[in-house]
């Protein structure tokens, strides 16, 4: 247990707490158990760190990844023991789901020691999704993604302004005083700018490492997959990267992969849940998730850039963002006659050049452009949506 204190130390030591994420202010940092989900690299054990330095006795709080050797040999349970009889009250357990049967040991965790704040992290979504069921009563759960151009531009830029409201940004009362000209910055920001990491050295090479950790490992230790199957999700994936947006055909997939027609559909989902793609579905289930699946879009653009490279596509990289920056707050789903709906809103989004055509018959519709800086009558910048968070 020693050796678990010195890295948690360690850790400590070498976090900053001068940029906290959106979710920050969101989470019940007093529940007695709280599980945060979300795609690797978007920043949740910096989170859990962060939130220890700043408001928490040390002393009394451990951080430990379920990944450690020490879980070879020793239980969770037991470690809690030990640790609320040495006078502790927090615990935060990263990478739970490496961790197996953690649903059952964390409940016995909740109930044995009702004196335990317990705070654990997951990459793998559906692993921690199938367990947050048995752990309904107990945990209250959050989603984390990756930053919004308004992060990204203070954690790399120090440009800070507050965060606005669909309604704000529709009604054009975004304003950034310190941002001169957001475009070339918004730009940086869709090849590399989504993942905290980003500001680091390798970032093109570390993406790479963490798409094929979640397509080689994660995904099929959770579906018990052979490792043939970890690579046609890798297929897969390349094929939704170099489309322009795809347009499911599960047959023609199934054709191309050599895989079952019936597998096809339960491989999206596997990757949409571990936040490497996103799938757009139609009004017919009522609310999003539902419905019948319109489009299928990489989740984030700097996975765009990352995987499709020279065959990267202006229209997709623009669909993409605003898909993945307005599902934060709002149900976003495909729209019979433009691009988005969201409620009665109607959302095309474009070029400089897209006109009104396709909204005209539309009572609210709204042209989204790339390539303008500012917003007049329903024309809206693309970046200004990048503030919603």
């Amino acid at each position: 247990m020693e050796k678990l204190y010195e890295y948690y130390h360690k850790l400590l030591r070498e976090s900053k707490s001068d940029f906290l994420r959106y979710i920050y202010s969101d989470i019940n940092w007093n529940s007695r158990m709280i599980g945060l989900t979300g795609p690797r690299g978007v920043g949740k054990t910096t989170l859990v760190l962060q939130h220890i330095k700043k408001d928490l006795d040390i002393n009394k709080t451990l951080y430990v990844t379920a990944e450690d050797f020490y879980f070879a040999d020793n239980r969770l349970l037991d470690l809690a023991d030990r640790f609320s009889k040495k006078g502790g009250t927090h615990l935060f357990i990263d990478e739970i789901h490496k961790y197996k049967d953690w649903s059952k040991e964390l409940k016995l965790i909740y109930d044995y020691h009702p004196e335990l704040n317990v705070f654990f992290t997951g990459s793998s979504v559906l692993d921690i999704n199938k367990g947050a069921a048995d752990l309904s009563r107990r945990a209250i759960m959050y989603k984390m993604q990756g930053l919004s151009f308004r992060e990204y531009l203070q954690l790399f830029h120090q440009i800070t302004t507050e965060s606005h409201t669909l309604k704000d940004i529709t009604e054009h009362k975004v304003e950034v005083p310190q941002l001169e000209h957001p475009l070339p910055l918004f730009d940086d920001y869709l090849k590399k700018g989504y993942y905290p990491f980003a500001i680091e050295e390798d970032y093109e090479i570390r993406l790479q490492q963490i798409i094929t950790q979640t397509l080689e490992s994660d995904i099929p230790q959770y579906a018990d997959m052979h490792v043939s199957t970890g690579r046609k999700l890798k297929q897969l994936l390349a094929i939704i990267a170099k489309s322009v947006p795809f347009k499911p055909n599960i047959s023609n997939i199934a054709t191309m992969l050599g895989a079952s027609r019936n597998n096809i559909a339960d491989y999206c989902l596997y990757i949409e849940e571990a936040g490497l793609i996103a799938q757009l579905r139609d009004a017919t289930g009522g609310i999003r998730g539902l419905g019948k699946v319109d489009k299928i879009y990489l989740d984030n653009t700097n996975l765009i850039y990352n995987l499709a490279q020279e065959t990267s596509n202006i229209g997709n990289i623009r669909k993409t963002f605003f898909l993945n920056q307005t599902r934060i707050h709002s149900d976003v789903i495909a729209s019979p006659v433009s691009d988005f709906l969201i409620e009665d809103m109607t959302f095309e989004v474009g070029g400089k050049a897209k006109g009104q055509k396709q909204i005209q018959e539309v009572d609210k519709g709204f042209i989204v452009k790339d390539d303008i800086e500012f917003g007049y009558a329903n024309i809206i910048p693309l970046w200004q949506f990048g503030m919603s968070y």
